[in-house]
């Protein structure tokens, strides 16, 4: 009876002719909790990673899954990267207790083994957004936070790549976790702040632990905070120097395990990304790539309300720190989208500033108009800037990680469930180089070949990937004359065209064919992804 009571009486207030008041305290009540807030970033988060079906970038899958699938399971492919000895083990030993734990459930099947990986980035990425939503909270108010956490839920990018098993994911989510806890990045002062830096500082080692250029982001806030403090010295031998120097060594230990030897990672990707531009050999843009082109795409239709945001707000060390990260990267070649992830959520912070103002004029610390909250209506204005992002952002958003690129992963999952009836004996994959899942999405220990395309210290050598799309017939009777014939052959429809004839005539007919894309990203147009199978005795 109280709870009818309670419920007539919404009603009532709600058709006096104060709904937006009543709308007003329903949302106050619902961002008070920050419980709240989390579970519902989760369920969004979760639901997230399951509607993400294709594929972005090989890293996903062969520096995170793949090794983690090694280890918990006896057999996974190593590539160059750990050879070399430029990565670290300890993102990939994140998937490792749930390898182990689905094998221990007889529940890593084709389809579990597809989505657990991203199903726990989805937990990590929950944890992003709500800090994404506390330093907004911290920075302004709530009532900006609330528009902060939007901004981040409906971008498109964000939507397609937070829950991926990249370890820049995972930077991103300990670089805003951090940047919530740094006192110079958010006004505090006194003892707490004290504690607070610390738990700054061990996340930012964390980052910079899993991913090394992090550091870039942490030099502009460190100095900041250097400034800032009245005891430098103490800052630097009793904060700083301990936090490093304890978690560098216990990233140093584990990799010791792991490696077999004593490895510096960290060093050794200095010297290959930085010393020796290592990265260049997969591919360089202009120096303005990240400000004409990447980081616009990245945002998208927030990038106005992201501008208008910094001016309105002038929150000025984090406009700075947006320049000084998409600056940085600028010098080097190798540019991706991925690289500059970790501070999209501080674009998307100012955007949802610029929408607070746009519904409040009268918002504290913007000088505009009346306040709107005396309005019972919400805007036309915010009704409009609402539907423009929703409009332009969830079709990206599904069409990205339901259409585009979806093959590879199709064609795992088709040969994992071939391979668990016993139907494949091996794979030949005559693609680009990492095109495609490995291991990690089969989970099936038979024979498989790729094209290599280890990075090679002679310029003008062609790698084997190289050698294939330059002549796909001679590279493949090459192959046959050497090598015995696999069971299954995996290649895109345009490589197909030049080597239909030839498959035929090793007694290869067409297995299965998937859908891969409408439109062509870095190479030519590769529409759709096919299997061959071997039907000679």
């Amino acid at each position: 009876m109280r709870r009818r009571h309670k419920n007539d009486e919404d009603k009532q207030k709600y058709e006096s002719g104060d709904s937006r008041k009543f709308e007003s305290e329903r949302s106050a009540w619902f961002f008070s909790s920050e419980k709240r807030v989390l579970v519902s970033c989760l369920v969004f988060r979760m639901v997230n990673s399951l509607l993400v079906q294709t594929y972005f970038n090989p890293d996903e899958h062969w520096q995170g899954p793949e090794v983690a699938h090694r280890i918990a399971f006896g057999y996974g492919h190593l590539t160059w990267e750990w050879k070399a000895a430029i990565r670290s083990y300890l993102h990939p030993l994140l998937f490792v207790p749930l390898y182990k734990l689905l094998a221990f459930l007889h529940l890593d099947t084709p389809f579990v083994m597809m989505k657990a990986p991203r199903l726990l980035q989805s937990v990590f990425a929950a944890v992003g957004d709500l800090y994404s939503y506390k330093l907004s909270a911290v920075l302004f108010d709530h009532y900006v936070a609330k528009w902060a956490l939007f901004s981040q839920l409906a971008n498109w990018f964000m939507f397609y790549c937070s829950v991926r098993t990249l370890s820049n994911s995972l930077e991103t989510v300990l670089t805003i976790v951090s940047l919530y806890f740094w006192p110079c990045m958010t006004s505090s002062s006194g003892t707490s702040s004290t504690v607070s830096r610390k738990w700054a500082l061990v996340f930012a080692a964390l980052a910079c632990a899993i991913r090394p250029t992090s550091a870039i982001i942490w030099l502009y806030v460190g100095l900041l905070e250097f400034v800032k403090a009245r005891d430098k010295l103490k800052l630097l031998f009793l904060e700083v120097a301990p936090i490093g120097i304890l978690v560098l060594g216990l990233t140093c230990l584990l990799d010791r395990i792991m490696y077999g030897t004593w490895i510096l990672v960290p060093l050794n990707f200095l010297k290959f990304n930085f010393l020796s531009s290592g990265g260049d050999y997969y591919g360089t843009h202009k120096w303005h790539w990240y400000f004409t082109q990447g980081f616009p795409v990245m945002i998208f239709s927030y990038l106005p309300f992201c501008i208008a945001g910094i001016i309105y707000s002038k929150q000025w060390r984090y406009a700075c720190l947006l320049a000084w990260v998409l600056g940085l990267y600028s010098v080097l070649g190798h540019k991706e989208f991925r690289f500059v992830l970790p501070v999209l959520p501080i674009a998307l912070i100012f955007s949802g500033y610029c929408l607070a103002v746009i519904e409040d004029p009268g918002l504290p610390g913007y000088k505009g108009k009346e306040s709107s909250k005396k309005r019972a209506r919400c805007s036309p204005k915010m009704i409009l800037a609402l539907i423009f992002l929703l409009v332009t952002n969830i079709p990206m958003a599904l069409y990205m990680s339901l259409v585009h690129q979806r093959g590879p992963e199709d064609v795992m999952n088709h040969l994992a469930r071939e391979a668990r009836h016993g139907k494949v004996k091996n794979i030949l994959f005559l693609t680009p180089c990492h095109a495609t899942p490995y291991y990690s999405l089969l989970h099936h220990d038979l024979p498989m070949r790729f094209l290599d395309c280890t990075p090679r210290e002679e310029k003008g050598v062609l790698d084997e990937s190289d050698r294939f799309l330059k002549d796909p017939v001679g590279f493949l009777s090459e192959y046959a004359k050497n090598m015995s014939l696999p069971s299954h052959i995996v290649l895109f429809d345009w490589e197909e065209q030049k080597l239909k004839n030839l498959l035929n005539s090793y007694d290869y007919r067409e297995e299965r064919r998937f859908f891969n894309a409408h439109f062509k990203v870095d190479r030519e147009l590769q529409a759709s992804i096919v299997v061959y199978v071997h039907t000679g005795h």
